[in-house]
């Protein structure tokens, strides 16, 4: 059994390592239209559990091998937050990890319980998804196990947001059809106005789906992240299905564009042109737009202390 995979290089992390805390098999309360893995009955608890000594001697060995890694993932073939003993791996992972970060990558579906908002707590960045605000949308896309309910999901986001001081990021992906309508997004709009996370993560399918559903291209992205609160930090984390041809804008378009909704860096290579990426850069050196990172990604957002 594979327990460390990696490293791979992130764009926003540098070199990661993942932590894989359910090598033998899927095990999962969710069974997603979208997931990588192969369709998979849902459960509560994991049937197959790896122990501390046998994740921390992997770990121990690989860092010896690899002493340039900047973050170790958690993540699981299902969900992490199912393995037993996450809050004690966390304790032994923060021992030995130095300045390396921690981040895991949670379906979010237990946030409620306060021995998971426990755990989670130890865990520099935590990544939750979030694909649907609404029960209807959460059975058909997400296929939860029976006992999951999305107003316990919702609740536990928000009462952990309360608690961790740290970045929390949002992941939501888009698929056709499904969770893409007026009706969702407004949804997710709405909670996500109130939960206030440090940085929103729009994506969409870019890997051979358990069942058949369709992704999205870019375009479609943006005009769904247009559709979202302008205060949200919406990255679209997608760019493998580019439709849209680079136009020109003016200083006063790239304004109003901004006002919108912020651009990152890899929105502003899809959207602008060579000159309207010179017009962006006046606008910055003349402090109109500014520059903030939201957990690890820049965004250009209007300058509102002129």
């Amino acid at each position: 059994m594979n327990v460390i995979f990696g490293p791979v290089n992130s764009r926003r992390f540098g070199k990661s390592l993942g932590i894989d805390l359910s090598p033998s098999k899927k095990q999962c309360n969710f069974d997603c239209l979208y997931c990588e893995l192969a369709p998979a009955k849902t459960m509560e608890r994991y049937e197959d559990v790896i122990s501390v000594k046998e994740i921390m001697l992997a770990l121990n060995a690989t860092l010896g091998e690899h002493q340039d890694i900047d973050v170790l993932t958690i993540t699981a073939n299902g969900e992490p937050t199912l393995y037993p003993h996450l809050s004690e791996l966390m304790n032994e992972i923060n021992k030995v990890k130095g300045s390396i970060q921690t981040l895991i990558l949670s379906n979010a579906a237990n946030i409620h319980e306060p021995h998971i908002q426990e755990a989670l707590q130890k865990f520099d960045t935590v990544k939750l998804s979030l694909d649907c605000a609404t029960g209807r949308c959460l059975k058909r896309l997400d296929r939860a196990h029976k006992s999951i309910d999305v107003e316990e999901i919702k609740a536990g986001m928000l009462s952990f947001k309360e608690k961790f001081s740290k970045p929390l990021i949002i992941e939501i992906l888009i698929v056709k059809g499904v969770n893409d309508g007026d009706e969702e997004i407004e949804a997710l709009n709405e909670y996500l106005v109130t939960l206030k996370p440090t940085r929103i993560d729009i994506g969409t399918i870019d890997r051979p789906p358990a069942y058949y559903v369709e992704p999205l291209a870019y375009d479609e992205l943006r005009t769904i992240s247009l559709k979202f609160d302008a205060s949200l930090p919406i990255y679209i984390a997608t760019r493998k299905t580019v439709e849209v041809k680079p136009s020109f804008y003016t200083k006063e378009e790239i304004l109003e564009t901004i006002k919108k909704r912020p651009l990152t860096a890899a929105d502003v290579d899809v959207l602008f042109d060579e000159k309207s990426k010179e017009n962006l850069e006046v606008l910055v050196n003349t402090k109109e737009i500014s520059i903030e990172n939201c957990a690890g990604y820049d965004f250009f957002v209007e300058n509102s202390s002129l």
